[in-house]
Parts: C-alpha cells; structure tokens; sequence
C-alpha cells in the first residue's frame, strides 16, 4: 500500500527566498536535460545519469551532485508518465515515428530530495538548499510517525502550496499489514500529467 505525508515548513523570508533559488535552479537543469531525452527516445534513469551527469554538474555547480541526480530522476520520472502511461495522450506507442513532443518544467515544479540532501533526527527536519541546510521542527500525530516507522521511503517532494508555503511531500509503501493505526488524513497520488509540466511541440 502507498502513503503520502505531508509536512508544511514553516519558514521565514529568507528561508523562503532559499528555497525559492534552489527550485528555480532545478527546473533549470530538468529543462536542459528534456531536449536529449526528447531526442534520443531514451528516459531511462541510469543511462541519463552515465550520459548527462558529469556535462550537468559542470553547467550547474551550484546545485551540487546528488540535487543533479535528483533533477536527472525528475526528468526520468516525468517522462516516463508521458511518453509511456497508457492514459496518457502522448504515449509513444501512439508515436512509433517522428520527433516527440518537448517536456518542460515550471519554475513552480517539485524538488526532489533523498537521503543525502535531507535527514530527519527526531523531531528536527535539515534541508539542503544551496546556501547552506535550513533545520525545521518536525511535528507528526502518532499516525504519521507509525507510518514513517512501519514503511519505506521512497521519494521526497517539495512543492510551494497557497499563501507563500512550501510543503515536504514524503511518498512511502508497505504491507498494509504492517501499519495497524487509521490513516485516513494521509494524501493521495498526482493526477496523470502534473500542472507544472507543459508539453511543447505536440499534434
């Protein structure tokens, strides 16, 4: 069974601002990497990363190595909806020839974390952003924490919500045996294609 938490940050203008940057530079490094996954017809995650890694890294050095990796996990993900989902219009089973359309990422799209560019000790969140971690206090019902505890995590997104508030979405699965307590207040999935991605060049 899959789960989703969401925790707000409470942040202040600066903190805000960092945030900010770091996703502005990420939908930046997404959208330089679309055009060669459009051309190649190839999304795969591990061939993006040994083809693109090391050219990405250098263009963008502030972002740092494993936020590259995550943007390159971005792009894989994304694509993989919209080329290969069967409910979506764009599926290349539709598309056996020709260019396929161009993804692009919002500024507003989701930044992807992982271990190492975020860690959670007790009830204190540390955030990478390229100026330095921002620490939040982490504050979940007895549900929630059960679920952290019961389930593997298996991808953090971070997105800004109304009012200026960005908000950590933590994606986990498990055996629905393994979690004994109600749920019902946890998130569910995305829709198909996501607001922030627009589709360039399509028939």
């Amino acid at each position: 069974m899959k789960y989703s938490i969401v925790v707000s940050l409470d942040t202040d203008a600066h903190q805000y601002s960092r945030l900010c940057e770091l996703r502005r530079v990420f939908a930046q490094v997404c959208n330089h990497l679309a055009p060669s996954v459009q051309e190649s017809r190839n999304w795969n995650r591990v061939t993006l990363h040994h083809l693109y890694y090391h050219s990405l890294r250098k263009r963008f050095p502030g972002l740092g190595s494993q936020m590259v990796c995550n943007a390159i996990y971005a792009v894989s993900k994304m694509a993989k909806l919209v080329y290969q989902h069967p409910k979506s219009p764009y599926n290349v089973g539709r598309r056996t020839a020709g260019t396929l359309p161009l993804l692009h990422f919002a500024e507003i799209c989701p930044v992807y974390f992982d271990r190492h560019t975020l860690s959670i000790k007790a009830d204190e969140l540390s955030v990478f952003t390229m100026d330095g971690r921002i620490h939040f206090q982490l504050n979940l019902s007895k549900s929630k924490r059960a679920v952290f505890e019961a389930a593997k995590l298996r991808e953090i997104a971070l997105e800004e919500r109304k009012n200026r508030r960005f908000e950590l979405s933590f994606h986990l699965e498990s055996d629905p045996q393994a979690i004994a307590l109600p749920i019902s207040n946890l998130r569910g999935t995305e829709s198909i294609i996501p607001h922030y991605i627009s589709i360039e060049g399509a028939e």
